[in-house]
This record gives C-alpha cells, sequence and structure tokens, in this order.
C-alpha cells in the first residue's frame, strides 16, 4: 500500500480508539482553537495535538512535516502580507517596504488559528479511517443517500489516481517525457484518455459490488462509542483549553 494518509489512518497507533472520541476531540479543540482571541491557545493547541500525532498515534515526523508544510506555507504567506499590506500603524519600515504593527498582530493571530486547526484535522486524518468518520456522522443523524456518496467519491479518487500512475508509467517507460516535445503531447493523450479509462474502471467496481449484493449501503466495522473513561479525557482537555480562553480573552496572557 502507498505511503499516504489513508494507509496511517488504518495502521497507527490510536487506530483501535473509538473514533467518536477523536472525532469529538478534533472538533471540539479546533472550535477552541477557531474562536480563540488571541494566539497563545490555538499554538498551544498546535503544540499539543503535533504531540499526540506524533507519540500517541506513532506517526513518523518527517511525513508528518511533509504533511504540514503546505498548511504552514500558506500561513506564512499569510502572515507575511497581512504585515506588509494591512494596518495604520507603520512599526518599522525596512528597504521601503512599511510593516504595521496591527496588520502583523492580525497575521499572527491568523497564523496561529491555521496551525490550531489545521493540527486538528490532522490528527483526525491521520488517525480514523474515512469511512468511520462518515458512519459516525450517520450516527449523528446525516442521510444515508448522502454517506453512500461521499464513500463511491472516496473510492473514485483511489481509482482515478491508480489509472494516471499506471499511464504515466507506461508513457515513462517508452521515453514519453524525453524533451518538451514529447512531454506535452504524453501529458495531453494521458489527460484524454484519463477520463475514459477512470470512468471505465468504475463501471468495474460497481459492477464488482453488485456482484457482492451491494444494496445501496456499505456497512463498516462497528466501534465502540465514548465511553465514561474517554468523555472524562476531552473534558478535563478542552476544559483546561477553555479555562486557558477565558484567561487569554481578558487580557490577562499576551
Amino acid at each position: 500500500m502507498n505511503i499516504s494518509v489513508d494507509h496511517y489512518a488504518h495502521t497507527n497507533g490510536l487506530r483501535n480508539t473509538s473514533p467518536g472520541f477523536k472525532m469529538a476531540l478534533a472538533i471540539i479543540t479546533m472550535l477552541i482553537s477557531v474562536l480563540s482571541p488571541n494566539p497563545v491557545i490555538p499554538l498551544i493547541i498546535a503544540f499539543l495535538m503535533t504531540l499526540l500525532i506524533l507519540f500517541a498515534a506513532d506517526i513518523p515526523a518527517s511525513y508528518y512535516l511533509r504533511f504540514a508544510a503546505i498548511p504552514v506555507g500558506f500561513g506564512v504567506l499569510t502572515l507575511v502580507l497581512m504585515a506588509l499590506f494591512f494596518g495604520v500603524n507603520p512599526l518599522v519600515t525596512f528597504m521601503g517596504l512599511r510593516i504595521y504593527s496591527d496588520g502583523l498582530h492580525t497575521g499572527i493571530l491568523v497564523f496561529s488559528r491555521i496551525l490550531g486547526g489545521f493540527s486538528c484535522l490532522a490528527f483526525l486524518a491521520l488517525t480514523t479511517p474515512l469511512n468511520e468518520v462518515f458512519h459516525e456522522l450517520g450516527r449523528l443523524g446525516l442521510p444515508a443517500a448522502f454517506i453512500e456518496i461521499a464513500l463511491l467519491m472516496y473510492r473514485s479518487i483511489f481509482v482515478f489516481l491508480e489509472e494516471a500512475s499506471v499511464m504515466y508509467n507506461a508513457q515513462d517507460s517508452r521515453l514519453g517525457y524525453s524533451g518538451i516535445k514529447n512531454s506535452y503531447r504524453s501529458l495531453g493523450l494521458l489527460a484524454g484518455n484519463l477520463f475514459i479509462r477512470s470512468w471505465l474502471r468504475g463501471e468495474t467496481v460497481y459492477r464488482s459490488m453488485e456482484a457482492r449484493c451491494y444494496q445501496g449501503t456499505m456497512p463498516s466495522i462497528r466501534r465502540q462509542s465514548i465511553g465514561a473513561r474517554e468523555a472524562v479525557m476531552i473534558a478535563l482537555f478542552d476544559g483546561l483549553l477553555l479555562v486557558g480562553l477565558l484567561f487569554t480573552s481578558k487580557g490577562v496572557i499576551f
């Protein structure tokens, strides 16, 4: 199996933990991070969730750094742009560029919220398979038709990627990308045939499901619900964060 988010979601150290517990922990903590008026709490959340990902879920640090590179880069870009172009009180001028104090403060807050929110979503994505996430949403009242469509779409993504990989490797083994001209020609052929190949593979997958008595529902392994011990852990973890949120919102910290 390819080293991917889906792979780690099925093999991490928290695989057998209740998906409801992981979803509740990630969603409640993310809401606290987004609602925080101060960057301290989101940064603490990002640090704590990263510890859970690396040590409790046993996700390799090298993979997690690559996984977080794009959102962190987006957050840094947002911070720089807000510091340079948003605000009315110049803090310092460097090489003709003005850094505004209020823009810098807002940029730091947005950056911290991005880190906090992303770490919560990363915790959920890297520890809980998507079918279990949708199963829990179904228990909360999400329509069954919506869940089935979402799961089929999720499966189709892997079919699409597999077809693209097979076609690219076949072209590359025949020197299809040996030059700029050949690369454009091969890329055009790949794009033109990919939709048709993916459509045919999708039809094959659906017929296979029907042959195995598919009747519009995709059963999943039922895992335990949130227990008393897990509920207490969520209450303590997010309760302490809420206390910190109250202190920082009143200007006691930072």
